[in-house]
């Protein structure tokens, strides 16, 4: 049993004639004929009673005739299901984000997507990066920004996004607060304030400082970087951040220093996995950030 011979007995049982059924099917009436004996030879049972003039429906093409109705119905609902979301005009998408790039590109690219597809469902994850890229590869999420490097590279699509350098944060009247540059080496004796461990920059901050011979002293771990700037403020401690984020703060209140030796590299990036099928609206997403991105280079 097939869809075109429920569909076609549907017509047949609805004209109350092969003639008449087969003219609006645009088909031959022996083709039409052909069909519907085919289907009650499969069934089993006769569903027309060809014996009279006017055919008509025996008591089993009369159950067949309202279960016929109800599958077509439901074909025709999720065609019309389907080519809403294949043109876009629903669906729901995931992606993470970690909390210090919140006024950064991000918003001008979801307002840009959101109003050509207001019927897309945008659901933004705040959280560290180590648990972005987790979500990924779990499915938990469909898109995340992260810090580079990713643990697990090699399962991961990646489009670059930003890349900036970290700067040395600290109070307009601390001792460091007059230099151009700082190297790593300066700050081990500094009280650092850094992110959460489950944040990429946290373990990326602390790989560097080892590398320049120290392990920083930890004083306040934190997800969130405006607070982060406040304990600064308050003399608790230094902190690195992005070069976007440091243009953003105060020069009455806090001074911020590239770091030079080494340079410390922010790279922002978008990642999806690479196994994982992409429906129509997350390959839009793609396009529209890579489209936004472009314009900004």
């Amino acid at each position: 049993m097939d869809l075109k011979q429920l569909h076609y007995f549907t017509a047949v049982a609805e004209a109350g004639s092969f003639t008449q059924a087969a003219r609006q099917l645009h088909i031959t009436q022996p083709s039409l004929s052909k069909m519907v004996r085919l289907l009650e030879e499969e069934l089993g049972v006769q569903l027309i009673d060809r014996s009279a003039k006017q055919i008509a429906l025996t008591d089993a093409g009369w159950t067949i005739l309202r279960s016929a109705k109800q599958v077509l119905q439901s074909v025709e609902h999720m065609t019309s299901e389907l080519e809403e979301v294949v043109t876009l005009k629903k669906g729901t998408l995931r992606l993470g984000i970690p909390p210090m790039i919140g006024g950064y590109f991000l918003p001008s690219i979801i307002e840009k997507f959101l109003s050509n597809y207001p019927q897309i469902q945008l659901h933004v994850i705040e959280q560290g990066g180590k648990s972005l890229e987790q979500d990924v590869l779990h499915g938990d999420l469909d898109f995340s920004m992260v810090i580079l490097p990713v643990k697990e590279e090699e399962q991961f699509h990646i489009v670059p996004c930003m890349h900036e350098n970290l700067q040395l944060v600290v109070h307009v009247q601390h001792p460091l607060a007059q230099l151009e540059s700082v190297s790593l080496a300066q700050l081990e004796q500094e009280a650092f304030i850094m992110f959460r461990n489950d944040f990429t920059l946290h373990h990326l901050i602390i790989e560097h400082c080892q590398r320049a011979g120290f392990t920083p002293r930890i004083v306040l771990e934190s997800s969130q970087w405006d607070f982060m700037t406040e304990m600064v403020a308050a003399k608790y401690g230094v902190t690195l951040l992005p070069e976007g984020i440091s243009k953003q703060l105060d020069p009455r209140r806090f001074a911020a220093i590239p770091i030079r030796q080494p340079v410390i590299p922010w790279q922002l990036s978008m990642v999806w996995r690479k196994d994982k099928y992409l429906s129509f609206a997350a390959r839009e997403w793609i396009r529209v950030v890579q489209a936004e991105l472009s314009g900004l280079s």
